[in-house]
């Protein structure tokens, strides 16, 4: 087996799964937090979509995808981020942000070249490492720093490491803190990777979940060496469907689509009739947003109430969360777990070289606001009778 790969830790959320196993055969009431896959339903009109273009003859779908979700896609972000993109040349679906993101590198890294180095912020969603790893590349974690609002800074970083480097990923509505970026940290950011030749690919899986300002994409602030990769699956409640797309920069997306033929992730054609549906209605994400709000309403009064710090979600279903004072997060977490309330230490979000390099404690954890209304109310409960074992 290669030994990059196998010195890796497991998926975090492969963790989280087998964790919540051993909850269950103890008869412990589980309560979700974990995982960022939301249990509202995915809208009728959807479904109805999906079940109605399942063909009496399945056939393989394209790479390009069909022409008819390219343009509504092209029209949905002139709507919502007011950018121009040629459906035909600056937008692939794909089989959700994830596969993408992590076939990305394999693409645009060569191994043999100075310039294979990705840079990237941590605490992080893992696939950007993972998928830089698999590819050969070199990467490189940037320490998010509370002080900067959790903003990878390029600004701050040296201009070697720069020059070594191919792609930057950043990732706002950010996942695991749930900060957001502003429009001048976009325009410093795609100004420092267009001078240094680096092709900027932020994930916006995030974007659509918001409840006071709208996020910001990248591609408002230039298309040169610009990539941008949504997904359906938190906006519209489609995470089992794999749906999503890339879009940017011409001759980027050109090479990309060219090369995916080779992996095999071309979504399947009734998959992309029911993200048409989604894409074309913007009520469902409004209701969806609602809801969550609750919730994040609801656990931010309960954590004020308690005295935990933590980061204020504008954005995302996620709180980041900081340790009680002089309770380190393994013992306070470990003490929810054994309750059933399951949340994802910020050590999940570590990149391997922290990990090598004994740099990968955190205070922090993640909740992630999926189980139901009531269900997060009959959690907070439980939540509080453990908090006050630790006074």
């Amino acid at each position: 087996m290669n030994k990059t790969i196998k010195s890796l830790k497991n998926y975090p959320m492969e963790e989280l799964n087998r964790i919540k196993a051993s909850l269950k055969e103890k008869g412990i009431k589980i309560y979700d937090f974990g995982t960022g896959d939301p249990r509202e339903p995915t809208p009728d009109f959807i479904r109805k979509a999906l079940i109605e273009a399942v063909p009496e003859v399945s056939q393989y779908p394209s790479v390009a995808g069909r022409k008819d979700l390219r343009d509504t896609i092209s029209q949905w972000f002139k709507n919502r981020f007011g950018v121009s993109l040629n459906p035909d040349t600056q937008i692939i679906p794909s089989a959700g942000s994830k596969e993408a993101i992590f076939h990305f590198p394999l693409v645009f890294i060569d191994p043999e070249e100075d310039k294979k180095r990705v840079i990237f912020g941590t605490p992080a969603y893992p696939v950007y490492e993972r998928g830089t790893l698999y590819a050969g590349g070199i990467v490189n974690p940037v320490k998010l720093k509370e002080e900067d609002g959790f903003l990878l800074r390029l600004d701050k970083i040296e201009k070697s490491i720069l020059e070594e480097t191919k792609i930057v990923w950043i990732n706002y509505p950010h996942n695991p803190t749930g900060a957001v970026a502003p429009a001048s940290y976009f325009e410093e950011t795609v100004r420092i990777c267009q001078e240094y030749d680096i092709i900027l690919c932020s994930d916006e899986c995030y974007t659509e979940i918001y409840f006071e300002e709208k996020p910001h994409s990248a591609l408002e602030f230039g298309i040169e060496n610009v990539v941008v990769f949504h997904s359906l699956s938190k906006r519209s409640g489609m995470t089992g469907y794999r749906s999503g797309f890339v879009a940017g920069d011409e001759k980027i997306i050109s090479l990309y689509k060219k090369e995916r033929a080779n992996f095999g992730v071309a979504s399947p054609d009734f998959i992309q009739q029911a993200a048409l549906s989604a894409w074309k209605d913007e009520n469902h994400v409004s209701e969806r947003n609602r809801i969550f709000k609750e919730k994040r309403d609801l656990f931010i009064k309960f954590l004020d109430s308690i005295g935990l710090t933590y980061l204020y979600p504008k954005a995302t279903f996620y709180i980041w969360i900081k340790s009680p004072s002089g309770i380190p997060a393994k013992d306070y977490v470990k003490a929810l777990l054994e309750n059933g309330i399951v949340v994802s230490i910020g050590e999940n979000f570590c990149s391997s070289v922290e990990i090598t390099e004994n740099n990968c404690e955190s205070e922090y954890f993640r909740v992630a606001l999926v189980p139901t209304l009531e269900e997060c109310k009959e959690a907070i409960k439980v939540w509080e009778k453990v908090h006050k074992s630790f006074l």
